[in-house]
């Protein structure tokens, strides 16, 4: 398994308009974050969880030709603002690209892109195939995924775990029940927002605890707000097993 973090930013993240802090002047490659998601290649297969405002600009950078399927944790825009941008992949593979969510968010995208989902659609759209997920393990093209239902303020959010690995963003709350799904992941890729409390993530300092308790063999922070300061500087303060993600790094299982 190959996991590339495609991004590790959020809306709030760097470089914003008008900024002249540290971290959205900075010129270290590790501090220009975009929206957060990975790409996960198992075998022959190469998903996407969510495809952000960026998703353009990651699987061009990436240099991605294959997507097999795409998984969504939520619905908030900096998650899924980018699926139009799927028909690229539609053109290659002459197949329609299963989506895999919640109820809730596949609702979401078919409001705000009605007309991929359209019965009679404009040529050249993006062409998909929805699978309603619960929290229940399922399988995408003899992948098994487990859902991890975290809380992301009050709004119900899915981490996924696959394999040894386990990807958790955009949440301030995991229950025991479902933090018993994590416990044995080898790699682990954890909100870590900012240093001050906030009212939907985790800051670092509860980030770090939280990655202490499942004990993974090495954990990376991502959704990372320009708040949180310089990821060289940070960095010093973590434990040797517990870093801070980047744009385009790549973690081999």
């Amino acid at each position: 398994m190959l996991i590339t973090l495609l991004g590790t930013g959020t809306s709030s993240g760097v470089p914003l308009i008008g900024c002249e802090c540290a971290v959205c002047q900075s010129v270290d490659y590790r501090d220009k974050r975009l929206r957060s998601s990975i790409h996960i290649a198992v075998d022959t297969r190469s998903f996407v969880i969510d495809t952000g405002p960026d998703f353009r600009q990651q699987v061009l950078r990436m240099r991605l030709k294959q997507l097999d399927a795409v998984l969504f944790t939520h619905e908030h825009k900096d998650h899924t603002a980018g699926l139009d941008e799927i028909r690229a992949y539609n053109f290659r593979s002459g197949q329609d690209m299963p989506l895999y969510a919640r109820s809730t968010v596949l609702a979401q995208l078919k409001r705000e892109f009605a007309y991929i989902f359209a019965d009679h659609k404009y040529p050249g759209v993006p062409h998909v195939r929805t699978t309603e997920i619960s929290n229940e393990p399922f399988d995408v093209l003899g992948i098994q995924f487990i859902p991890i239902e975290v809380m992301h303020h009050k709004l119900p959010v899915y981490g996924f775990r696959i394999g040894d690995f386990t990807y958790l963003t955009d949440l301030n709350y995991i229950a025991d029940k479902e933090l018993e799904k994590v416990f044995g992941t080898r790699v682990l890729v954890l909100d870590a927002l900012q240093r001050t409390p906030h009212i939907s993530h985790f800051t670092l300092d509860q980030a770090v605890a939280i990655a202490k308790r499942i004990g993974a063999e090495k954990t990376y922070f991502t959704h990372i707000s320009h708040k949180l300061g310089l990821h060289r500087e940070v960095e010093r303060e973590l434990p040797s097993n517990i870093r801070l993600g980047y744009d385009g790094l790549q973690i081999r299982l």
